[in-house]
């Protein structure tokens, strides 16, 4: 089973690689409104593979994965990760590809987020009362009011979140289609994973960090590590897979660099490697906190959850996405240097 897992998150890297959706570059790009890049291939992931997951599960042979929707987690949590996201440049999926092209940032940050998931379990207890109320696992599935409106629904907002990813694409004026294969890629790879005799599960990367921080630090003895055990383990060996895509794909091309600032955050901040160290330890700090108020992340809620037309993970992508764009146009906002 570890292999299986492996595989799967070593396809799951190569499909961000060969997009460079993982790139520090194209993420911050979004942040300032440069790049759809990610935004119309998370569109396609989500449109097409709403009706995959929607047929596999018609036919039996996978279930829904939906996340609760905990009004306070999910859209305090949503802003918070949005701002980690803009300062960091990566996800908590894309960090460990990055990783393994040499990307020192990522790093940083994968060290920020672990500090970020172990401050989260010694600090829930005392902020359960700002994550609520919890309205249930709320999906198109569960308040369509018969089988002809949700397919008809499903059929519509599939088509609507395509067409977003073409209008975006035609605002870019840009003729790379890169972003339409690695949307397409993705949304097979998460219906393969939804499927009960494959991984039963949606796709998913921010429980890694809590989950290994507190095995590192022996912070076991609670309720939140025995709820995040199982699906931690599964997404350390997922994004371990998604780490060798990076390095063993990036070596093959002759393309592995060490690089700790890119080309974007030296045009806004500069030359000074100490800013960017700075700047990615505390934005893997938040973007992990975050993530974990809401209870996932860009893969686990925005993709899985947007492919089950799932309430609590719409809303924590619209968040997400406001609190990527407000830091941006914050953090971004400098004179711009020579490069």
């Amino acid at each position: 089973m570890i292999l299986v897992i492996l595989v799967l998150g070593f396809i799951f890297g190569a499909i961000l690689q060969y997009a460079k959706l993982n790139r520090y570059d194209v993420i911050s790009g979004l942040a300032i409104l440069e790049d759809f890049s990610v935004a119309k291939a998370i569109a396609v992931a989500v449109g097409f593979g709403a009706l995959l997951i929607n047929i596999e599960i018609s036919l039996g042979l996978a279930a829904y994965h939906v996340k609760p929707f905990l009004v306070g987690g999910v859209i305090l949590g949503g802003l918070i990760f949005g701002a980690g996201m803009a300062l960091l440049g990566y996800c908590p999926g894309t960090l460990a590809v990055s990783m393994g092209e040499g990307s020192l940032d990522a790093w940083v940050g994968m060290i920020g987020g672990l500090f970020g998931g172990w401050f989260f379990t010694v600090t829930l207890p005392g902020i359960k009362w700002i994550l609520g109320p919890n309205l249930g696992k709320i999906a198109l599935h569960t308040i369509a009011t018969s089988s002809v409106v949700f397919i008809l629904l499903m059929v519509v907002f599939a088509a609507i979140m395509v067409g977003l990813s073409f209008w975006l694409h035609k605002k870019e004026q840009k003729s790379d289609l890169k972003w339409l294969y690695a949307g397409v890629g993705l949304a097979i790879l998460n219906a393969l994973v939804f499927l009960s005799f494959v991984a039963n599960r949606p796709i998913g990367a921010s429980t890694t960090y809590p989950y290994l921080a507190d095995v590192v630090l022996g912070l076991k003895n609670n309720v939140y590590f025995e709820k995040i055990r199982q699906p931690g383990q599964w997404e350390l060996i997922f994004l371990g897979g998604a780490f060798l895509a990076g390095l063993i794909i990036s070596l093959i091309k002759k393309e592995f660099k060490l690089v700790l600032q890119h080309a974007l955050w030296k045009r806004f901040k500069g030359d000074a490697p100490q800013m960017r160290i700075i700047w990615s330890f505390l934005g893997g700090f938040i973007l992990i906190y975050g993530a974990r108020m809401a209870g996932g992340c860009t893969s686990g809620h925005i993709l899985s959850g947007g492919m089950q037309i799932a309430v609590s993970s719409l809303v924590f992508g619209a968040f997400a996405l406001l609190g990527l764009l407000l830091t941006g146009r914050w953090f971004y906002a400098k004179k711009e240097h020579s490069v």
